[in-house]
């Protein structure tokens, strides 16, 4: 092979070699621009590797190159660094160089010690200096007025409401009976609000509404993207037929009062958000595919979220179509983290405890493994957590229930309650495989939409209902899931694409 370089090659690769090794060994900042006078020197030797390279071009970058050289900060970074370096040995610059590369990918791994660290001491303290002199954070009983009721779980009572305009007197009782559509036509009341009470005399309720507060604050800087935009909360200062005094209530902006479960109780979905998924009604395709295109434009849109969700530490452990909620812009946000645990610092985690709905909850029952010991303080815990996230991958107990969802808007003999618990009975029976669950199941389930495109939605939903393996592994990330054949069609991003050209034209 050597015979086959030009004298004029192998002349360049030994010069330019030599010339970048003794660089490392120069005192003189200023002896960096001698590089570039030589390198200047090889115009005609550089086109067989570049081309024909114009004079002035190379001239120009050679002239801020040597101008950089000589500028104050280069020399006084360089100096630093032979100060630092001077009295190390070559072996050691080397060892030093990549402890600290060592120590990047450390402090960047998930859960993120660093960018962690950068949120708690100094996202958090300005986002709470902003929420102050925005008002956000005195907010009280009489800035809202109380609507219909949308839902009711085990610690909280949700309702639709909107802000009282500061020139607008609201009387203290207003009728139970068709408050929800006077709010809807009286046009004072145009920002409207969820409002979530906390449940008062509920054992471990006001504990849940601190957490859903605190990972609503915390996702706001983190991944706002991934959940509806909260406003804050207030605390009931008397008794009144909707407040009770020291009651605790949540806010957010509203951005819909239907959740997937809601829309999923339709005979006719999912083509009943067809429209709010794309746009308008897809043309020239067949029902079936049309059904197919709007589960998978749903299912891209969860999992992206619980991405960025778990990049941030973030375990939801509640998702099921009741705490997804549908945007007017087909956008579908994730609510309810009373359940959450922040496994970067051990929020809201105790070991031996959890918080599930078992009809979607793993096999595995618990986030950790049930020997784990209760978190150290908050810095401890946070600088072992990319520890703690590569031999559990905590966040893969999410995945599960997401694979739970894709089953159940796929498949309509399971969205009902009945049909969900002779699932989840007989798919323990076969160790959660799947496939045998396809051969044995008595529920006759049609998975004709899984079964499209070579079958990829079924072999996603097989690698989402499974159990762990061995090194708690054995079930797709979200990350991985994103990589899956099954998005990788992309159909449903076209279709989104070209009904926002339709609606556009």
């Amino acid at each position: 092979m050597a015979s086959l370089l030009s004298p004029t090659v192998t002349t360049v690769q030994h010069n330019l070699k030599c010339t970048s090794f003794s660089l490392l060994r120069r005192t003189s900042p200023n002896n960096f621009c001698l590089y570039f006078n030589r390198l200047k020197g090889y115009h005609g030797r550089c086109n067989a590797f570049f081309g024909n390279i114009p004079d002035d071009l190379l001239d120009n970058a050679i002239n801020l190159d040597q101008s950089l050289s000589q500028s104050p900060i280069f020399q006084s970074g360089i100096m630093q660094f032979q100060k630092v370096t001077g009295e190390l040995s070559e072996m050691q610059r080397w060892e030093s160089l990549v402890f600290a590369g060592l120590t990047w990918i450390y402090l960047t791994a998930r859960p993120g010690v660093l960018i962690g660290a950068i949120d708690a001491y100094l996202f958090a303290p300005v986002q709470l200096g902003l929420d102050s002199l925005s008002g956000r954070r005195s907010l009280k009983r009489t800035d809202f007025v109380i609507g219909d009721k949308l839902g009711e779980g085990s610690f909280g009572v949700v309702y639709s409401g909107a802000i009282v305009p500061k020139n607008v007197t609201v009387e203290e009782r207003v009728q139970k009976r068709g408050r929800g559509k006077t709010l809807e036509l009286d046009e004072r009341f145009k920002e409207k609000v969820i409002l979530k009470k906390v449940k008062v005399g509920v054992q471990g309720a006001d504990e849940c509404g601190d957490f859903e507060e605190w990972f609503n604050y915390r996702l706001s800087r983190a991944a706002p993207e991934t959940c509806a935009e909260f406003l804050g909360s207030f605390v009931a200062d008397k008794t009144s037929s909707q407040f009770t005094k020291g009651g605790k209530w949540l806010v957010w902006k509203f951005e819909g009062d239907r959740n997937l479960a809601d829309y999923m109780k339709d005979r006719n979905f999912p083509l009943t958000l067809e429209s709010v998924m794309f746009g308008r009604v897809l043309q020239g395709i067949e029902s079936l595919k049309r059904n197919a295109l709007i589960i998978k434009q749903i299912m891209r849109q969860i999992i992206t979220s619980l991405k960025k969700i778990h990049d941030t530490g973030i375990v939801h452990r509640d998702v099921k179509p009741a705490n997804l909620v549908v945007t007017k812009r087909g956008q579908i946000k994730l609510i309810d983290f009373g359940a959450a645990t922040d496994l970067r610092i051990g929020k809201n985690y105790v070991p031996n405890r959890t918080l599930l709905d078992p009809d979607f909850c793993p096999p595995e029952l618990y986030v950790l493994p049930e020997e784990t010991p209760s978190p150290p303080p908050e810095p401890v815990a946070a600088f072992l957590s990319p520890i703690l996230w590569l031999l559990n991958s905590p966040d893969l107990f999410d995945m599960y229930s997401t694979g739970i969802v894709l089953l159940q808007m796929a498949v309509p003999t399971l969205r009902s309650t009945a049909g969900l618990k002779n699932f989840n009975v007989e798919i323990k029976a076969v160790k959660y495989n799947l496939n045998k669950w396809r051969e044995y199941t008595r529920l006759r389930p049609d998975l004709t939409i899984l079964d499209l495109d070579s079958g990829r939605g079924w072999d996603l939903a097989t690698k989402l209902i499974s159990e762990r393996g061995s090194l708690r592994r054995g079930r797709l990330s979200a990350a991985a899931a994103l990589r899956h054949p099954y998005f990788l069609l992309g159909g449903d991003q076209a279709a989104a694409v070209l009904s926002k050209l339709s609606l556009t034209k």
